[in-house]
């Protein structure tokens, strides 16, 4: 859940982690090494749209980056506040 500052309404958010995929030479614009893969994640429910790939050395840890999301939510902290399911604050 989310509200924006100052403002009680608690709305919910999701976040979509995708499975990781074999990344080509091809599609991306940095050098990568045999085995390097990327991951797909997106905050939905926000009133912007927030979707990025992260790239590990293999597949495990590019799902493992994907997953490891506090420091976006951080991030966005300065224009929501994030909430568990329970209602209480998720940084605190």
């Amino acid at each position: 859940m989310y509200s924006l500052p100052g403002d009680i309404e608690r709305r919910p958010v999701s976040i979509c982690i995708y499975a990781p995929f074999r990344v080509e030479q091809n599609t991306v614009n940095f050098k990568i090494s045999e085995g390097v893969a990327g991951c797909i994640f997106e905050l939905n429910g926000l009133p912007e749209q927030i979707t990025d790939t992260v790239y590990g050395a293999d597949s495990i840890q590019a799902l493992q980056l994907a997953c490891n999301i506090d420091g976006l939510l951080k991030s966005l902290g300065r224009k929501y506040q994030f909430y568990f399911a329970t209602g209480e604050p998720y940084f605190e």
